[in-house]
């Protein structure tokens, strides 16, 4: 009998080994999380997906464990701290219970080339550039080059959600560092100019062109 694997769906796509904070607030997942914490057990995380009226859910995740819980409120809401382990693809729905769960198959990669010096060298310069020229990562050290998972911990600072799901479903190490270095370098001039529109928006009217254009 295959197990059913309980369901969050959340706007976000969560990586493999990532720590990931959640608030806990509603009833139904007030009980799938803590049967996940009680037991040891995992849940699994899937992106929302948003067209018009109607939504959805992708049909890829990770399943995460809960590690602590940070804080537990009067009402019943708490946080906790998860990591991210396993990916999953969905074979079918179940919605017996309150929240949704899942027949899943688990995935891994397929194909362990060790990744060229070449791209290594791009991608951990992408990185770089990524943290000199948005912030957000100061102090903290770069990678180590050795690691299996190298992709996913240089690429959890992008928010990019399409860019995210294409990462979480790629079989192969160096495809996803091929990824990252091209998808990093169109990346930071959209964050750029996001961030020059947000602050010149409650100004004046102006400011449609990209600066410099």
């Amino acid at each position: 009998m295959t197990r059913l694997l309980p369901l969050f769906p959340l706007q976000m796509v969560v990586f493999p080994g990532a720590a990931v904070p959640l608030h806990i607030f509603e009833d139904r997942y007030r009980e799938m999380v803590g049967e996940a914490e009680a037991r040891g057990t995992e849940f699994g995380i899937v992106r929302t997906i948003v067209r018009g009226e109607q939504s959805g859910i992708a049909n890829a995740g990770c399943t995460v464990t809960v590690e602590s819980v940070v804080n537990r409120y009067p009402d019943g809401r708490f946080d906790v701290m998860t990591r991210g382990h396993r990916r999953f693809r969905i074979l079918s729905l179940d919605e017996e219970k309150a929240y949704l769960r899942g027949a899943v198959e688990f995935f891994a990669d397929e194909e362990f080339a060790q990744a060229p010096k070449e791209l290594l060298d791009r991608a951990f310069e992408a990185y770089e550039q990524l943290r000199r020229e948005l912030g957000g990562s100061e102090g903290t050290e770069a990678p180590e080059a050795t690691l299996n998972d190298l992709s996913f911990r240089l690429a959890e600072g992008i928010d990019d959600l399409d860019f995210r799901s294409v990462m979480l479903q790629s079989l192969s190490e160096p495809e996803r560092l091929r990824l990252f270095a091209k998808f990093a370098s169109d990346y930071i001039p959209r964050k750029q100019y996001v961030a020059y529109m947000q602050k010149k928006a409650p100004t004046n009217g102006s400011g449609h062109n990209r600066p410099g254009v």
